[in-house]
């Protein structure tokens, strides 16, 4: 089974980090997706832009374009991997390998139920 880590943070956090911090904590997660990928599981992972600069097509034909991401929380999504895992449980201990790194982040771990594939996996 393909498991998505969906990682969610308070966005202004890492805005505000500077280059430094910012380039230390990206050393720390590539490290770790290496060690994740040991085993040739880990697929696409993504740091994705800033929610100012997101859209949203929501409605019926022909739709609504919207400025900004589609839902209103806190911390807004920011980035995604899609790791092939035995069981939830791994998958799980994938999100907090990366959370020990990016102590600050929310990592919502999903299973695919669709891939179509850009990388391989495995």
């Amino acid at each position: 089974m393909i498991y998505a880590i969906l990682a969610y943070h308070q966005e202004d956090r890492i805005a505000d980090m500077t280059s430094e911090d910012d380039a230390a904590l990206m050393d720390k997660l590539l490290a770790t997706h290496a060690k994740l990928d040991e085993d040739g599981r880990l697929g696409p992972a993504a740091r994705l832009d800033f929610t100012g600069e997101a859209k949203t097509l929501r409605g019926l034909e022909p739709g609504q374009l919207l400025d900004g991401p589609f839902a209103e929380t806190k911390e807004q999504l920011l980035g995604f991997y899609l790791y092939e895992c035995a069981s939830m449980e791994q998958a799980v201990e994938a999100a907090k390998a990366l959370r020990k790194v990016n102590a600050t982040a929310v990592y919502e771990i999903r299973p695919v139920k669709l891939l179509v594939p850009g990388q391989a996996l495995g």
